[in-house]
């Protein structure tokens, strides 16, 4: 059959191009699905050839083999006797339409079940039979090749190779691109006279072909997925099914009738707390949790916040009496059997729907020392650790510097302000608990009352962190009870609910704090993590009159390295002359240019992001206008404070854009594609009102650097 290396070729050109979806489902799912199918092609295609009133029908004859291979080695569970039924048309159907989508909702490695990896194979088999049929038909090898490099180009918009990875996959594709070459070359196909003459181009190809196979899946199995430059699934995210209502509002209620049941544990980890959703987003009002969550792959990696070692936990977790779409988990989950939940993978919640039963979730824990703890600084790499708070009242933010000790953010800030909690309010219990987690409460549990439950101090705690600079959020779970563990678990109930802050600290994560004071370390007889070390750290904490930041040291001079020197030196008159004059035009370039690539980079986002670029680039050029603006302002407070300007394009252009802030960023609900659009016309209607202030005003704005140290 003239060609016929050629088409293995060809087909093993497919088989390679499937495997750079390795980053995204590991190599032992893929490697079935794409050599079984690729073998069924080959020899059909071969026995096609035999037959000359088959060749007219070997296009169909391919995919419908093709199919069934597919069928056998990823749909198996759905045939009866190994025949396709009207489950595995519709699972087929789903490949099409749904299984590349679901993948890029997913965390990866994602599982290799059906409903997601079906996309990779039906894509490897309709490139391998579209390249058969070129290879054979049209005798063109290198335009045979075309459909498996559209297989590799749409791999890469799930993962962007870089690096090793890309150097070895690319290899890979190469060497089998080499033997075809090698195989299609003037004269290596020859009549069946003489075959013997052939086999040295065959035997020639065989090596690399082989060698393509080895490379391409080395860079899957010894080089780790490097972070993706570039990737469809940024803007994927799963979708959740409605709004609930958030569970820091069940706290007092929980707290009326505490000896229902909720979950029971089992394992040997002992945590001294099980976190259920983490609450990051207040508008003075409400806590609300993130919504960006993804389809639980096979494993989580070890988050990038975390660079301390860290241990993997199990436990099996046993549901009873707990509601709400929020299973108890663990800051930074790693996996989970038995159930197959959503997860915020910022935040660690996992979200189900419907109830799981039971389920076994493992968990990574960071090993910190003491020591490095309590010297640790803070992390503003966290992501939503300084969101909005709203507008506290004037005495709130007051309060809070004082409550931080004047010291600069930093762990040694947080466990003072902690401190501050514990020694000066008291946890409400009996009837009549204090309910309510907005500014009117809050402010009269700091001021007033001094007294609250958990919902209160955590909720107070974050806020106050946030004002002075600490990267906080609030978190929403159950402590552990108290006494050793009961036939090898124990039963989480009503009486445990907690509401706790977490601190972004520099290599360690999120840190549980615990201001209430009631927290069990040690949970259920066992040990605590990294809430015992906090607790260590704590107990190291100096008093208030001997903390203070850590000096600065000072700049010695080369001259004066051990006194030594004491030379005449002539007075740097051109160095002092030669700093104010390269200062002005720096400032007179550099400002305006730095705020143009920073109006820029916040063009370029995508989503929610464009959103809140927008809203920052509209804060920005008001602030370099003087108008006035405080933490937690809102779209619309701007607009009253911007009125003095005396220009109402300006105030209408703030209130649509709070309209669209309002929609996107507090709604919960996924923004839509011209949300960001929408955002930057409203911007252009305020900058086109204050381009109308004359040129002025304009030219001292413009060159005011003010607004460019301010962190986003």
């Amino acid at each position: 059959m003239p060609g016929r290396s050629t088409a293995l070729c060809v087909l093993l050109a497919t088989v390679v191009a499937g495997l750079f979806f390795v980053p995204v489902f590991g190599v032992a799912p893929l490697l079935a699905p794409l050599l079984v199918p690729a073998a069924v092609l080959f020899v059909v295609a071969r026995l096609c050839g035999r037959t000359e009133a088959l060749t007219a029908w070997r296009p169909l004859l391919l995919l419908l083999a093709g199919l069934l291979a597919v069928i056998e080695t990823v749909l198996f569970p759905t045939t009866a006797a190994g025949l396709p039924t009207g489950e595995t048309v519709s699972a087929l159907a789903s490949g099409v339409t749904d299984s590349w989508q679901l993948t890029l909702q997913s965390t990866w490695p994602a599982r290799p079940s059906p409903d997601q990896l079906l996309f990779v194979p039906l894509l490897a088999l309709a490139a391998g039979v579209l390249g058969t049929e070129l290879v054979l038909r049209a005798r063109k090898p290198m335009v045979a090749l075309i459909p498996s490099f559209a297989v590799v180009v749409v791999s890469q918009l799930y993962v962007a190779l870089s690096g090793l990875a890309a150097v070895a996959a690319g290899l890979g594709y190469a060497a089998v691109v080499g033997a075809l070459l090698a195989l299609s070359r003037p004269g290596a196909e020859k009549p069946a006279s003489r075959r013997r003459r052939r086999a040295p181009a065959f035997a020639s190809g065989v090596p690399v072909v082989v060698l393509g196979l080895g490379a391409a899946a080395a860079a899957g199995m010894l080089l780790p997925a490097p972070g993706p430059a570039f990737s469809l699934k940024q803007d994927q995210p799963a979708q959740v099914s409605g709004r609930v209502t958030g569970p820091l509002d069940d706290i007092a209620d929980r707290l009326q009738h505490p000896d229902v049941p909720l979950f029971s544990v089992h394992g040997d980890a002992r945590p001294d707390r099980w976190p259920l959703v983490v609450l990051e987003t207040f508008d003075g009002v409400n806590w609300t949790p993130g919504g960006h969550y993804r389809r639980l792959g096979a494993q989580l990696p070890r988050s990038p916040l975390v660079s301390v070692p860290s241990q993997e936990r199990t436990a099996t977790i046993r549901l009873g009496d707990l509601d709400g779409p929020w299973l108890p988990s663990q800051t930074w989950p790693a996996a989970v059997s038995g159930a197959d939940p959503l997860v915020e993978e910022s935040q660690g919640s996992l979200w189900l729907p419907r109830p799981a039963g039971e389920y076994r979730l493992s968990w990574w824990e960071p090993q910190v020392p003491v020591a490095d703890l309590a010297a640790a600084a803070i992390d503003q790499r966290a992501p939503g650790g300084l969101g909005a708070i709203g507008e506290p009242p004037a005495d709130v933010e007051a309060m809070a510097r004082a409550a931080a000790g004047g010291l600069h953010p930093g762990f040694q800030a947080a466990l003072t302000l902690e401190r501050f909690f514990r020694e000066g309010y008291h946890t409400a219990a009996g009837p009549g608990l204090p309910s309510g987690h907005g500014w009117p409460q809050l402010r009269k549990f700091l001021i007033e009352t001094r007294r609250g439950t958990s919902e209160q101090f955590a909720a107070a705690y974050v806020a106050l962190a946030r004002i002075v600079g600490i990267p906080a959020r609030l978190v929403v779970g159950f402590r552990s009870p108290a006494g050793p563990a009961a036939g090898g678990g124990y039963t989480v109930r009503n009486g445990d609910v907690l509401a706790w802050p977490e601190v972004a600290v520099a290599g360690a994560g999120w840190v549980p704090l615990d201001p209430t004071g009631t927290t069990r370390l040690g949970g259920a007889g066992g040990p605590a993590g990294l809430s015992e070390v906090t607790a260590q750290a704590r107990a190291q904490l100096p008093p208030a009159a001997q903390q203070h930041d850590a000096p600065v040291a000072p700049v010695r001079s080369s001259g004066d390295a051990g006194g030594a020197h004491t030379g005449d030196r002539s007075f740097p008159v051109l160095w002092v002359l030669a700093g104010p004059a390269a200062f002005l035009p720096a400032w007179l370039v550099g400002v305006p240019v730095a705020k143009f690539l920073r109006s820029w980079r916040r063009r370029r986002r995508a989503g929610a992001g464009a959103v809140l670029g927008a809203w920052l680039e509209v804060r920005d050029r008001l602030r370099d206008h003087s108008v006035p603006w405080t933490a937690g302002m809102t779209a619309r407070d701007l607009a009253a404070a911007a009125r003095r300007l005396g220009n109402p394009s300006i105030v209408d252009g703030l209130h649509a854009l709070g309209g669209t802030v309002d929609q996107v960023l507090w709604s919960g609900d996924v923004p839509g594609a011209q949300a960001g659009p929408e955002a930057w016309a409203a911007v252009r209607t305020v900058r086109r009102g204050l381009a109308a202030r004359g040129p002025r005003l304009r030219l001292r704005a413009a060159l005011d650097p003010r607004t460019l140290r301010y962190r986003e």
